[in-house]
């Protein structure tokens, strides 16, 4: 269906209106109204004021809708029906921005910046009315979705002969005890008889106790993780114990990064430099690679 015959002259004063912001907000909140009423009229059946036989219902004004983008606030009305309803499937139910800035809010909220800094970010990036710390929170509680996707997601695609096996300390806000507290996180990686590496899951739990490893690799095989053969991994004694428990028949081998790292203890600190190793080294000065027992490398 064509646009009316006013869009022209529309899109005219549009170009008239301030300098480059203004004008990319005037041109984007131009074209979305453009793209909705059209949309309507199709829902409709007719054109403003346009007589046909296959209108279905009729217009009953519009209700004001303040959409956030990256090019500011958009100002556009969405059609009521006398009859039924609409809704543009341009934009979607309680979402008041734009797809570009729903990014750029998560990404910014998942590299720890406080809510109060995102408001910031989104005015200085033209929009005027900001986005409230509630706004914020229900924006990324999406990313709670894509998270809980990946680490439920089926393993029964590929077997992963081998299995790296790690975990670390990080410091976490617990809202039940209302402090900071320290969690170990979890992360299990498989790869490939071809070589590919992928990561198969990763949890957080109070500490490396068998127990608790002992449950997270029982729900990587119920998610249909399979043909391991050689599992990779510190010698944390939880660990090796949930590890005979779910891998039957797997070798095991210590981890040689954590076999040096334990090592390094042993050396007085002086001397710890030239026991480290490193890449480009001399063939001539000694490196802790080639201390290690034959079967740690």
């Amino acid at each position: 269906m064509a646009l009316p015959d006013s869009a022209l002259s529309e899109l005219l004063d549009a170009l008239r209106v301030g300098d480059g912001t203004d004008l990319v907000r005037e041109l984007a909140q131009w074209a979305l109204q453009q793209l909705i009423d059209t949309e309507a009229a199709q829902r409709i059946g007719a054109d403003r004021y346009e007589r046909t036989d296959g209108r279905v219902t009729h217009r009953n004004g519009t209700r004001p809708r303040v959409l956030t983008t990256k090019a500011g606030d958009l100002q556009i009305g969405i059609p009521k029906l006398r009859a039924g309803s609409y809704f543009p499937s341009l934009l979607e139910p309680r979402r008041r921005i734009d797809q570009a800035l729903y990014a750029v809010v998560m990404e910014a909220y998942v590299n720890g910046v406080s809510t109060r800094s995102v408001d910031d970010l989104v005015v200085a990036m033209g929009a005027d009315s900001g986005i409230s710390k509630s706004e914020v929170s229900r924006i990324c509680a999406g990313l709670d979705e894509r998270v809980d996707a990946f680490r439920n997601r089926t393993l029964g695609h590929v077997t992963f002969p081998y299995l790296y096996l790690d975990a670390t300390y990080v410091n976490v806000r617990d809202d039940a005890l209302g402090q900071v507290v320290s969690r170990a996180v979890v992360v299990a990686t498989g790869i490939t008889a071809a070589g590919g590496r992928e990561v198969l899951g990763c949890d957080v739990g109070d500490s490396e106790d068998e127990t608790f490893w002992t449950r997270f690799l029982r729900s990587l095989k119920d998610r249909g993780l399979s043909g391991v053969r050689l599992v990779i991994s510190d010698a944390h004694a939880g660990l090796k114990a949930a590890i005979r428990k779910n891998f039957q028949g797997s070798s095991w081998q210590r981890c040689r990064v954590h076999f040096a790292r334990n090592l390094m203890v042993s050396f007085p600190k002086p001397t710890r430099k030239w026991c480290t190793p490193r890449s480009g080294r001399s063939s001539r000065s000694p490196t802790l690679s080639c201390w290690l027992p034959a079967t740690t490398k």
